[in-house]
């Protein structure tokens, strides 16, 4: 074997070594499960997830349910809140306080947030974000901020004006939402998405295409070039996050019916969604070539 073979090989077990040496923690989401909390954590660390992500509850006994759950199954949580768009935006914002201090007291390992609303004024989306982020500083949670439809961040290009006004607030990039905004798989919007990647700080993993935020199976050959087109924006994402020494973190958030399309008129979901949630979560392992 020549020396130039010989260093390739070495390159390549290197690059092999140093991302199993790195960390990756997975959430799931319980949105549509109809079981009970303990169904959820029993099958979500059977499944090989590291946390939930779950809203902040109002009601104290499911906050406690929630609470032992975790600790039973050593599970983390990532907590979601969110803007009220139907108040005007001086009580929103109020409220909006309110769940974010709720949600901190809890000690989450992060919180997602839905923040503000396409409706809103810059100056008034502002104020969501600087309230997070002062919040977030205070009590040393990272609070990410979705890209999702609906909210500030509901366009790239939106986006982008926002990450140039206020350079301090982090990003949960759910990028299915834009590939439905902008009916693309913004496969020639690199240059945009670098800045978007660069303040990512959790991934939302569903995968959207031209004309929905959710395709209906991900395994099915059909959606390859739309799954390989997200699977390369999460590596990126990873990688970034590995390099600047930090641990990424997924929720996997394929959602139920009507989200999750279905049969006309016996509304039978054409998938399975855990199995969905499931299987993009193993595909990122092995894409990252990560064995935990």
């Amino acid at each position: 074997m020549n020396s130039f073979f010989k260093i390739i090989i070495l390159v390549i077990s290197s690059l092999q070594l140093t991302r199993a040496q790195n960390e990756l923690l997975f959430f799931q989401t319980n949105w549509g499960f109809e079981g009970s909390w303990e169904d959820f954590f029993s099958k979500t660390k059977n499944s090989g997830y590291d946390g939930i992500e779950v809203w902040i509850p109002a009601d104290e006994t499911i906050q406690e349910k929630i609470s032992k759950g975790l600790k039973k199954r050593d599970l983390k949580v990532i907590y979601l809140c969110g803007t009220n768009r139907s108040l005007p935006f001086e009580k929103s914002l109020a409220t909006y306080r309110k769940d974010l201090m709720r949600a901190l007291a809890q000690k989450p390992h992060a919180i997602n947030s839905h923040t503000g609303s396409d409706f809103f004024t810059t100056e008034q989306n502002l104020a969501f974000l600087q309230l997070a982020n002062q919040m977030s500083k205070e009590h040393n949670i990272p609070v990410a901020h979705e890209t999702h439809r609906g909210r500030f961040s509901y366009s790239l290009t939106e986006t982008k004006k926002f990450l140039e006004a206020d350079s301090d607030f982090q990003l949960t990039l759910d990028i299915s939402h834009w590939m439905v905004v902008h009916e693309s798989l913004l496969q020639e919007q690199d240059l945009l998405l670098e800045e978007v990647l660069n303040r990512t700080q959790h991934i939302h993993a569903r995968v959207g295409f031209e004309e929905g935020p959710q395709v209906n199976d991900p395994q099915a050959p059909e959606w390859k070039t739309a799954l390989e087109r997200h699977l390369s924006i999460w590596e990126t994402s990873i990688e970034k996050r590995w390099k600047e020494g930090k641990v990424p973190t997924i929720t996997t958030e394929f959602g139920p019916p009507t989200y999750l399309p279905t049969e006309p008129f016996t509304k039978k979901p054409l998938s399975d969604q855990w199995e969905a949630n499931v299987f993009i979560m193993n595909a990122l392992k092995e894409r990252m070539q990560f064995t935990k």
